[in-house]
């Protein structure tokens, strides 16, 4: 076993790695695909339980369903890097995702639609529209201009007092539309100066 897979085993699950037993699904597989495209891309390591033993990958079906979630359920198309490796009489794959340069990416849903993800710890998220908005402007190439106003000074003033606002505390604080709120919320998180936190039922912001 080399050094790198070694590594990954002892790492465990997290921002850039994850186990998959097998690929039943080219859904579920774009879907961390994606969510891995979004932030700094990462590794899938397929044959490898959670628990971190090695089932082996069962034939060349594994590396078909990896192309194909790449290929037509990720949009933009990602391009993988796939690695066969042997351990003892098994083989594994090490699937490497990059980090996407056309953001954001998103992933074939089983209702047809398309979905942007993205990896919090070890797990692959639905993005907000905020992170979404965030993403197309890292994206493009634009600079973004913040002047400074009332409701952004309210918000950072609010963040030096508590550790963290929610885009409807900010809304209701500032007497704002949620639009108007998100829209600020974009450009403070596109220039650094908050952060957001997603997580499966709830998303907040904090001071960078």
């Amino acid at each position: 076993m080399n050094q790198r897979i070694k590594k990954y085993l002892i790492d465990g699950e997290g921002e850039t790695l994850d186990y998959k037993q097998e690929i039943s699904s080219a859904y579920k597989i774009a879907k961390t695909m994606v969510s891995f495209a979004n932030r700094k891309g990462g590794v899938l390591l397929v044959g490898v339980r959670d628990n971190r033993t090695i089932a082996g990958i069962r034939s060349e079906d594994e590396k078909y369903m990896l192309d194909l979630a790449a290929s037509f359920y990720c949009k933009p198309e990602i391009e993988l890097e796939l690695i066969e490796h042997t351990i003892g009489d098994k083989a594994i794959i090490e699937c490497v995702v990059p980090e996407g340069d056309q953001k954001p990416y998103s992933a074939k849903g089983e209702d047809g639609k398309w979905w942007v993800h993205i990896r919090n710890k070890d797990k692959s998220l639905l993005a907000s529209k905020i992170v979404v908005d965030v993403l197309k402007r890292q994206a493009s190439q634009e600079g973004t201009y913040i002047a400074y106003g009332k409701n952004e000074e309210a918000l950072l003033k609010y963040l030096e007092l508590n550790e963290r606002i929610t885009l409807k505390q900010f809304s209701k604080m500032v007497n704002i539309s949620r639009w108007r709120a998100s829209k600020i919320l974009v450009n403070l998180i596109s220039t650094g100066v908050i952060l957001n936190h997603t997580y499966e039922k709830t998303e907040f912001y904090t001071k960078a």
